[in-house]
């Protein structure tokens, strides 16, 4: 993508929006609002059936007692109707089943309020993620720019972007076919992955280019990465996983510095890179 034609996001350092790590927090303080209240239905079941318990005692034991110190000898005697026992019985196996039956209810929309939250929070994150590399997308650029922008200002840090274009992609499509060529892509973002730190990220800004943010890193500091992603490239390489064709990138670097918007982070890195790209096929 040439600097000229590039989409600009219209995101700058000092715009507040908000991490998906907020959105998926907010996520779950519904979620465990809704559970609260659940969990408070729960429990008014279970005191219900406690004051049952407690109010047939005692009017058991009213009736009991009565009869037992009637007079001055202690003696236990009750007679009741059987219809009123049999009555008696059947309003607590009725009030039973139906707390029973309310509680498993309740357990019930629990699980599905849990369900539903997770399948919600998977289909979000999958979708700012790209289904070939396993890497973020485009789409999650804004999201995680503007968090590590964020975290740099806040921490008065360093941060560096290194766009990465894979040189000579197009030939690869041509030579060995497009599902080598989605192969190959996979295979850079994995040497990417594993030349970063887990507090680093990698986005895959479109086609064959990619995009590193490296968080307390100056422009110096991403050099080593630069030089961790070459040896890896040179290792596949040699491995031979493509007949008579070498794979390699060119790389810009960019040190973000307080006041850089996102769009000028990611045309001085464009540009940096085009250079190398230039350089490398004279």
């Amino acid at each position: 993508m040439k600097n000229g034609n590039r989409k600009q996001t219209g995101i700058r350092s000092s715009t507040t929006s908000i991490p998906m790590l907020e959105q998926s927090e907010a996520a779950l303080g519904r979620v465990t609002q809704q559970l609260s209240r659940l969990e408070k239905r729960d429990w008014e079941l279970w005191t219900i059936v406690s004051l049952t318990g407690i109010l047939v005692s005692i009017g058991l034991l009213a009736i009991l007692f009565r009869a037992a110190f009637d007079q001055e000898t202690v003696h236990f005697e009750i007679t009741v109707s059987r219809p009123l026992v049999i009555g008696l019985f059947v309003l607590l196996a009725l009030l039973n089943t139906y707390l029973v039956t309310k509680r498993f209810e309740v357990r019930r929309l629990r699980e599905q309020l849990i369900s539903s939250t997770l399948q919600k929070q998977v289909i979000e994150q999958q979708s700012f993620l790209d289904p070939l590399t396993e890497i973020h997308n485009r789409r999650a650029l804004d999201e995680i720019a503007g968090r590590f922008i964020s975290q740099a200002k806040r921490r008065d840090s360093e941060l560096s972007f290194l766009m990465v274009d894979a040189n000579h992609f197009k030939q690869i499509n041509t030579r060995f076919g497009h599902l080598t060529g989605d192969f190959v892509l996979a295979e850079i973002a994995g040497i990417l992955k594993a030349s970063i730190r887990g507090s680093d990220d990698v986005v895959r800004y479109g086609g064959d280019e990619f995009l590193i943010l490296l968080s307390d890193s100056t422009a110096a500091g991403a050099q080593i990465v630069v030089n961790r992603i070459n040896r890896k490239l040179a290792d596949w390489n040699e491995a031979g996983n493509l007949e008579d064709f070498q794979i390699s990138v060119s790389i810009g670097v960019a040190e973000w510095k307080d006041g850089d918007t996102l769009d000028e982070m990611l045309d001085g890195a464009d540009r940096k890179m085009y250079e190398q790209k230039n350089s490398s096929s004279c």
